[in-house]
């Protein structure tokens, strides 16, 4: 298992090369740049059929002032969602899993589970769900799970997936399952973990094997390795004064970020390029196919990319998805982006790796996407 392991992660290292521009949508974003409230980014625009458009601005380095390019790395942590979401779906379209079986049919474990009715700092008490946690809500994140447990600490990468599901299991439900919207990486770990039941691999190697590898995203991986890392975009946020930026470290991974002892984390742990998630985007908006080799059924798409949370929520989510109007997408903690613009036929992807702003460098993402559309959509 450890060499085959090995030799599947081996394939990871394989670097997708992709040409800048220097003219479009990049020059939105150019003022950012000039003002200093943005570090540096990469963007890429397609179309259910090629990519039409990949530029850069500003520095993967500020102190080295090294000019981003194209195949930079960048970590798109909660972009990973809609990716884990997508590996799910190909069981669904199996018919090895249900959306809406409990949970606890796949993971025996998460049976035991518990509801928090009250709670303050001398006491809580719970009950049982009235209703069983389903795999749909855990996708849509209605759970009720919390965003981590008490012993996913002080990294989010450091829990095996079977000991992640235990540690969930003694945790009590913030909401009865199916109504409230709680953003929960423990619900997406969760659909990992039954990846792996069902599957017998894995999920690192069922993520691989069939959505990665399959769409040709040989530089998206949970393990950067030297030549990756080496691309990796330095992340910042606003230093003290406010006024400029400082370098961070990510402070929810364990470092080195190469190393193998990093568990997997299907909520968030993912590094990529822009142009594997535009790859990665393209299938969903060609409704699961890619370069005529289709990867998930136009209804495992059409099930994702639809609103699942309650109507009487303010929050609209699908199945790793965040949805609305004509456009579907997910970010991620360090402002990464990807957006699917059906009504255009477009897929926007925006990468940068900050840790917050400073001036109106949070604009950037909205200034390169209306430029984008105003350009490559449809009503230009």
């Amino acid at each position: 298992m450890i060499v085959r392991q090995a030799a599947l992660l081996c394939l990871f290292a394989i670097p997708t090369i992709v040409a800048a521009q220097d003219a479009g949508p990049t020059a939105a974003l150019e003022p950012f740049v000039e003002d200093g409230s943005l570090a540096g980014a990469v963007v890429l625009v397609a179309d259910k059929d090629k990519t039409l458009f990949t530029g850069t601005v500003g520095y993967s380095d500020l102190k080295t002032k090294t000019p981003m390019k194209a195949d930079a790395t960048f970590w798109i942590a909660s972009q990973s969602k809609s990716i884990t979401a997508a590996a799910f779906m190909i069981l669904v379209d199996e018919g090895k899993v249900k959306l809406d079986d409990p949970v606890d049919k796949y993971l025996p474990e998460m049976k035991d589970i518990w509801v928090a009715v009250e709670k303050d700092k001398d006491h809580m008490l719970l009950k049982r769900p009235t209703k069983p946690m389903t795999v749909r809500h855990v996708l849509s994140h209605t759970s009720g799970m919390p965003f981590a447990s008490r012993m996913e600490t002080p990294t989010l990468d450091g829990l095996t997936l079977r000991d992640a599901i235990r540690s969930y299991a003694m945790t009590p439900l913030q909401s009865e399952p199916g109504t409230k919207y709680q953003y929960s990486n423990a619900g997406i770990n969760t659909t990992g973990r039954i990846i792996e039941v069902v599957s017998k691999m894995p999920y690192e190697e069922f993520l691989a094997k069939r959505l990665l590898y399959p769409l040709g995203m040989m530089d998206t991986t949970f393990w950067p390795d030297e030549a990756q890392s080496a691309r990796l975009a330095k992340a910042y946020k606003p230093n003290a004064s406010k006024k400029g930026y400082e370098e961070m470290t990510i402070s929810q991974l364990d470092y080195p970020l190469t190393a193998r002892k990093r568990q997997p984390m299907p909520a968030g742990g993912l590094f990529s390029t822009a142009a594997d998630v535009g790859r990665f985007c393209r299938m969903m908006l060609n409704g699961g196919t890619l370069d005529g080799k289709r990867v998930l059924s136009e209804a495992a798409v059409k099930e994702m990319t639809t609103r699942q949370t309650p109507t009487d929520l303010k929050e609209s989510y699908g199945l790793g998805w965040s949805v609305g109007g004509t456009s579907y997408g997910h970010g991620g903690a360090f402002a990464t982006d990807m957006m699917v613009e059906t009504k255009q036929g477009l897929v926007l992807v925006y990468l940068v790796q900050s840790g917050g702003f400073i001036g109106d460098g949070g604009k950037a993402k909205g200034a390169f996407q209306q430029a984008a559309i105003k350009e490559f959509g449809k009503g230009k």
